[in-house]
């Protein structure tokens, strides 16, 4: 891909793509350009708090509840795990397994295990199990081709 960036002196921004087909890192560009961050409502104790979508680490499904994962914070929302990926609609979040969506942009380190699964070590330290269900699809995300919808 040929890229040309000029920075100018004067007159307005503009950012021109041109593409022979959309492919999934053309989508990624245009993706970004026009992302505005998604906020999530959670509760802790009596308050709500809104959450950028930009700090998620994961979400948890535990005793039908869900919970949302900051680097700091653990926020109870009143959504299913499948609402949430429904209210994102944000490559970034990938359903790993039954009970949990993770932030893949959080990702630090992965180590492949036994049985297909993959150990996926976020920012913050956390240790996260990507099942053999999900894993094909992640490895196929992180390649690049996402085909989750």
């Amino acid at each position: 891909m040929k890229t040309d960036i000029r920075q100018i002196e004067s007159g307005e921004d503009e950012i021109i793509i041109r593409y022979k087909e959309l492919t999934p890192g053309i989508k990624r560009i245009l993706d970004a350009l026009s992302y505005t961050s998604t906020r999530i409502v959670g509760r802790k104790e009596e308050n709500r708090v809104v959450i950028d979508a930009d700090d998620i680490m994961y979400f948890e499904s535990v005793d039908d509840k869900t919970f949302v994962y900051t680097e700091n914070d653990v926020l109870r929302v009143d959504y299913t795990l499948q609402g949430i990926i429904a209210t994102l609609q944000d490559e970034r979040f990938f359903r790993c397994s039954k009970s949990m969506i993770i932030n893949v942009d959080k990702v630090k380190l992965l180590r492949s295990m036994s049985s297909n699964r993959i150990d996926a070590t976020l920012e913050n330290g956390e240790h996260v199990l990507i099942s053999r269900a999900y894993a094909s699809d992640f490895r196929r995300l992180l390649k690049g081709g996402d085909d989750r919808g």
